[in-house]
């Protein structure tokens, strides 16, 4: 039999009432300011290498900033690879 829960519905709605809503939406935006930050990499033709540099960091941990699958970067991290590319992180709560 089908189940007809969520027929009707939209994907936030399926998300909240699976109670992953905020997981998924702290994944997507770490995703993206991982990809726009690999993405200003690019247009400045800075390598893994020199971001560590600049960051005081490793290879390594630039390896899992830009890892879209690693959900677990600080932003405190981010920050520091926003800087390290010339731009700024922004944070804001939104209603």
């Amino acid at each position: 039999m089908l189940d007809r829960k969520h027929i009707g519905s939209g994907f936030d709605d399926f998300l909240h009432e699976e109670g992953v809503a905020e997981e998924t939406e702290a994944v997507a935006s770490k995703r993206v300011i991982a990809f726009q930050i690999e993405e200003e990499m690019r247009r400045i033709s800075m390598t893994k290498s020199e971001l560590a540099r600049r960051m005081d960091s490793s290879r390594s941990a630039v390896d899992r900033l830009l890892d879209p699958t690693n959900s677990s970067v600080t932003l405190v991290t981010l920050s520091r690879a926003a800087h390290a590319v010339g731009k700024k992180l922004t944070v804001q709560l939104d209603a």
